[in-house]
């Protein structure tokens, strides 16, 4: 199982030393990957009445593409993981030029999670169609593999034109990785024919376990061998014990997961510093199950 951090954006602040210190310092514990949400705007609560979002315009966000551009820079072996990339309300061609200069920037690192996204007020201000989301997702997917791929690319599809026009240069990696964030069944669907992986937003249990043959039924009705599609799983420090943390690695290797990843927010750190302490943490207290 390949084990990674959550980039504490929420918490870390703003200070780019800060920033490259936590990464550095997640590739020198042995980490395999730093995994960054997206969000590009924030809503204020206080002018929608009844609203309960997860995040507000006070919650600190750093744009995936830049915020990993930059680290490709401080790093050498730690994957990049945007996870999720909110990819509808971007435009196609833009996120497949950014990938893959990025994917170049950081000498092949990097693995791209998509996601369609909950809040429809980034969808109105980037310009975007919330309603149909999920379907033009799927275009994007096509479209985008086939930039990554091909010098030049003809492509008349229902939400997509482009004539005989190709990115350049090309990522390194032909195509880059695609996982999926999301639990509805019509996600599973089309992970299961589309994605590279999946990120289950449930604990390992009886609920992830019959997700993932979901994923794996619908693989094989779509031609596909289920062991091709990763599972990255999540665990949360906050408020749990070295034995705690050992018995979640154990049990999302039983549902079959490739991937882990580590989150150090809502923990009550006061500052950067207990993040990268945080890792240094479970990296010791689990190191034997790595």
């Amino acid at each position: 199982m390949r084990i990674g951090v959550v980039f504490p954006q929420t918490e870390i602040g703003t200070d780019v030393g800060v920033i490259g210190e936590y990464s550095q310092a997640a590739e020198q514990l042995s980490y395999h990957h730093i995994l960054a949400y997206d969000h590009v705007l924030g809503a204020n609560p206080a002018s929608r009445p009844g609203w309960r979002p997860p995040y507000t315009h006070q919650s600190t966000f750093h744009e995936p593409f830049v915020l990993f551009a930059y680290l490709a820079g401080l790093t050498k072996t730690i994957e990049l993981v945007p996870g999720v990339l909110i990819l509808p309300q971007r435009q196609t061609a833009l996120v497949a030029k950014q990938a893959a200069a990025l994917d170049i920037l950081s000498g092949g690192r990097l693995r791209l999670g998509i996601g369609i996204g909950w809040n429809p007020v980034e969808y109105e201000a980037l310009g975007e169609n919330f309603s149909n989301r999920g379907q033009r997702s799927e275009e994007q997917v096509e479209l985008l593999r086939l930039l990554w791929t091909q010098q030049l690319v003809s492509f008349n599809g229902r939400w997509h034109k482009i004539s005989d026009a190709g990115i350049n240069p090309l990522p390194v990696q032909r195509p880059i990785p695609i996982w999926f964030g999301g639990g509805h069944d019509r996600v599973l669907r089309r992970l299961a024919r589309l994605g590279d992986g999946w990120f289950p937003q449930l604990p390992p249990d009886e609920k992830c376990h019959a997700a993932i043959e979901k994923i794996t039924t619908y693989a094989r009705e779509a031609g596909r061998d289920p062991k091709t599609i990763g599972i990255e799983g999540r665990i949360t420090i906050s408020a749990k014990s070295a034995e705690t943390w050992q018995e979640q690695i154990k049990a999302w290797k039983e549902v079959g997961a490739t991937h882990l990843s580590v989150n150090t927010m809502n923990a009550g750190f006061s500052n950067p510093a207990a993040h990268i302490e945080a890792i240094r943490s479970f990296r010791e207290a689990t190191k034997q199950l790595w």
